[in-house]
């Protein structure tokens, strides 16, 4: 392939006063192309032509965090603490996630990226995971997003560790749902230290490159290096 990979990035909706908008970290934006990439952003408020032709021009797909999944997509009714849910990213990103994997694309997926895989694929979440799994460790920080504040060990022999070349790290985290029932074709490979909630799981076929993790790695990417690995391999293998 000539030239740099294209590499889908999904955004977030925003609703105010002054209306609709497309919204992401530009965090995201920073840690593709520091890793070689080209981000192409694809809003929720494209039509079916147009997400069409951009899906079949890319080399590789960031999803990135926001709002909650609609739990209607993984047959639950919603927790009072469902909040930020747009059916239309979810249709998205669903889809984007579908022509992804039947492209044999390589898929990077962060936080809300990893629910929406596992949703995808079948799989449901704990809708608020405080309530739901009794955990005692502190998924939503309240500390800068660029410190970690958990460690995560990472199962050994699998990609993710490969990728990240520990097999324990610590990481930040924002997120109040999380993996309940692994989706079709997908094992866990990392788990939060101290309550062993799934923070990453990875496709079974080892010649796959479609990794989630729960944390945020393009926030921790200007100071750790494993944050860093993660954006480069999804470039390297998109390449």
């Amino acid at each position: 392939m000539a030239g740099a990979p294209l590499i889908g990035v999904s955004t977030s909706i925003i609703a105010g006063k002054e209306g609709e908008r497309a919204a992401i970290n530009s965090a995201y934006l920073t840690a593709v192309q520091g890793a070689g990439g080209v981000p192409i952003l694809l809003p929720p408020q494209i039509d079916e032509r147009a997400r069409r032709e951009l899906f079949e021009r890319l080399h590789g797909v960031l999803l990135t965090g926001g709002g909650d999944v609609n739990p209607n997509l993984f047959k639950q009714p919603r927790h009072k603490t469902v909040s930020g849910v747009s059916d239309a990213r979810d249709a998205l990103e669903i889809a984007l996630v579908e022509h992804a994997l039947a492209r044999r694309l390589p898929v990077l997926a962060i936080c809300r990226g990893l629910q929406v895989l596992n949703v995808a694929l079948g799989g449901s979440l704990y809708q608020d995971v405080a309530s739901a799994s009794g955990t005692s460790v502190e998924h939503g920080q309240t500390a800068p997003r660029h410190e970690p504040t958990h460690k995560v060990r990472v199962a050994s022999g699998s990609r993710l560790e490969r990728v990240l070349g520990v097999d324990q790290l610590e990481v930040n985290s924002f997120h109040h749902q999380a993996i309940k029932t692994l989706g079709r074709d997908l094992k866990a490979v990392a788990f939060a230290e101290g309550d062993e909630l799934i923070e990453g799981a990875e496709l079974e076929d080892p010649s796959r490159f479609v990794i989630g993790v729960q944390w945020h790695p393009e926030e921790l990417a200007p100071q750790h290096e494993t944050a860093r690995r993660l954006f480069e391999a999804l470039v390297v293998a998109s390449t």
